[in-house]
């Protein structure tokens, strides 16, 4: 960072490519690697099939055509709720190459959440997995925008298959894209709304090769010759860069597991033992969650870096511990960058990069995006204390459909409000602070639960913290500590002194907590019952309204959580009402 620039504002001059107000981003992603004679590399890999790029163009424009068979034209909605295999790729690209929207929603919802999102989107027509046909079962005959509904990989009685549409557009092998504005419209990414109703972010054709080119080259520097890996599903802002937009923008090959995620299956696959279509597949780059590297560092079978591939982790959606780094980077011998991302800016914007890292921070601005922190007054705070991001930069959405209050909130001109707070120290690095609704406010000032959990947790007779806010007289908010001890240690009133003189020792006297309070097990921490992890979320913790919980022995039980995916909200990818991931 230029030490002479302002600190309340972070800023990069980067170079993108020159995107013309005529773009459509399916027929740059395409053409980009035709052209650049990678017609015959794989493109894609899933436990089916594997595709080149010459045979996903020619797929993507058959599907194009076919969507246009059916009745669906320019500026329509399609909703997508699939699995992620070839047929995600194919009808997303052909969508957009077709003047269509995709919606991309998770696979992993009730019914009635699918049900006000189609009411909501009014999308024309529904591309279901057959995994997940059954939650969206009987929908297509009670809502009258809905016209069609189509099934991925096997044909059901009452739907048809995406097969039918390939097969009605393969009359040849071209069409002529359709004209958009590389600003209006290109898809929708629906999370959580802070009325509890899914929220749709919508995002233009420009930002697609602009994060590609920000992160995927400008970051990770992925080339033709890597292979990515990602444990969150491609219906997520992380996932869909993941698996889809950072491969293609650099000519690279993605793996994609549909369904649920175990370790088994990432150990599989990070192995090359799994899918076996493609020779000499082991992904070179995964992108993962702190929690799914735990899981994967505590299973016995977990590879040594001799037996892997890699040559980079991402890690984002939570807090990502110094010593699960340390650990992770010993086992499996490749760095890990952890970052920071928000559904409304598509990804990550706040990273550690292989040439600047600092443990238990989330990183610098990425080249390209501009960084404030501020106080409720919108005035930049300094060095050193807590305030709520903003960020700027190119690829940030156009606003939410349907919540003009809430993209009033959120999108302030040039900078979007995301509703998370940080803190930078004096080398430029950010450290996160929790949410804005997570903090408490005592005396005027604002105190950050996690700040508090995370000074605990370093202690080294401390397993566990959960921080809350507890009312005392007169209904005033306090923090109080919920501490898990290491076994053998004894949780009397010495062990409460020590912890209380060492956190005197790293807060300031404000941020205290009021009690502190010895407990066998956190509040919420039930026994996990089964090892295999749904798509629909991708965090390790749960966000509650002034809660704030970091584990350190913890890290080694989290078999189940291999994703945040859109986490909480989707923390990948629940950013809860600011629409995080």
């Amino acid at each position: 960072m230029d030490k002479e620039a302002p600190r309340s504002e972070d800023s990069a001059e980067v170079v993108l490519s020159s995107i013309p107000r005529d773009y459509n981003a399916a027929h740059d992603l395409l053409q980009r690697n035709l052209q650049a004679g990678r017609a015959d590399q794989v493109a894609f890999v899933d436990e089916r099939v594997a595709m080149t790029y010459g045979e996903l163009a020619r797929r993507v424009d058959h599907f194009a055509r076919g969507l246009h068979s059916i009745g669906v034209g320019r500026e329509d909605r399609i909703m997508l709720c699939l699995t992620d295999t070839i047929d995600w790729p194919t009808i997303f690209l052909g969508a957009i190459k077709a003047g269509v929207v995709p919606v991309c929603v998770n696979t992993g919802l009730s019914k009635h959440d699918y049900d006000y999102m189609l009411r909501d989107s009014r999308a024309k027509a529904l591309f279901v997995s057959r995994s997940v046909y059954s939650a969206l079962d009987g929908l297509h005959n009670s809502i009258s925008t809905l016209s069609r509904l189509m099934v991925s990989e096997a044909p059901l009685a009452d739907g048809g298959d995406i097969g039918a549409i390939l097969e009605a557009g393969a009359e040849d092998d071209h069409l002529d894209t359709i004209d958009t504005i590389s600003d209006e419209p290109c898809f929708w990414l629906y999370s959580s709304g802070i009325d509890g109703h899914p929220r749709a972010t919508i995002h233009c054709h420009s930002s697609l090769v602009q994060m590609g080119e920000l992160f995927g080259q400008g970051v990770l520097e992925l080339t033709p010759r890597d292979r990515c890996l990602s444990v969150a599903p491609l219906y997520s802002a992380y996932g869909l860069c993941n698996s889809l937009i950072f491969p293609m923008v650099a000519g690279a090959m993605a793996v994609l597991k549909s369904g649920r995620r175990t370790v088994s299956d990432l150990i599989h696959y990070l192995t090359g033992a799994a899918p076996a279509k493609v020779v000499g597949a082991r992904p070179t780059v995964l992108f993962g969650v702190p929690a799914g590297l735990a899981a994967l560092l505590a299973d016995p079978e977990c590879p040594d870096d001799h037996e892997v591939s890699l040559r980079l982790c991402v890690s984002a959606g939570d807090s990502l511990s110094a010593s699960l780094q340390r650990r992770f980077e010993e086992k499996l011998g490749t760095p890990v960058l952890n970052g920071f991302s928000a559904t409304e800016m598509l990804h990550i914007y706040l990273s550690n990069t292989p040439a600047e890292t600092a443990e238990g921070t989330v990183g610098k601005p990425v080249p390209g995006f501009r960084i404030r922190l501020v106080d409720e007054q919108n005035v930049d705070v300094p060095d050193g204390n807590v305030g709520t991001l903003l960020v700027n930069g190119p690829t940030a959405a156009l606003g939410y459909w349907n919540q003009r209050q809430q993209s009033r909130d959120v999108f302030l001109g040039p900078w979007v409000k995301t509703g998370d707070r940080f803190w930078r120290d004096t080398e430029g690095f950010y450290h996160y602070a929790g949410r804005c609704d997570d903090l408490i406010k005592i005396s005027g000032q604002f105190v950050s639960p996690a700040e508090i959990a995370s000074a605990l947790q370093a202690h080294d007779a401390v397993a566990e913290v959960s921080v809350i806010g507890a009312p005392e007289e007169e209904g005033l908010i306090r923090p109080k500590a919920l501490v898990v001890l290491k076994p053998n240690e004894t949780p009397d009133e010495a062990m409460q002194q020590r912890l209380m003189a060492y956190l005197a020792d790293n807060l300031a006297q404000y941020k205290l907590p009021k009690w502190l309070e010895f407990v066998d097990v956190l509040p919420g921490n039930e026994p996990i019952a089964s090892p295999e992890v749904s798509e629909t979320d991708g965090s390790a913790i749960a966000e509650t309204e002034g809660i704030s919980q970091t584990s350190g022995d913890r890290e080694n039980l989290v078999e189940s959580v291999l994703h945040q995916a859109d986490a909480a909200h989707q923390a990948l990818m629940q950013g809860d009402d600011e629409g995080r991931r």
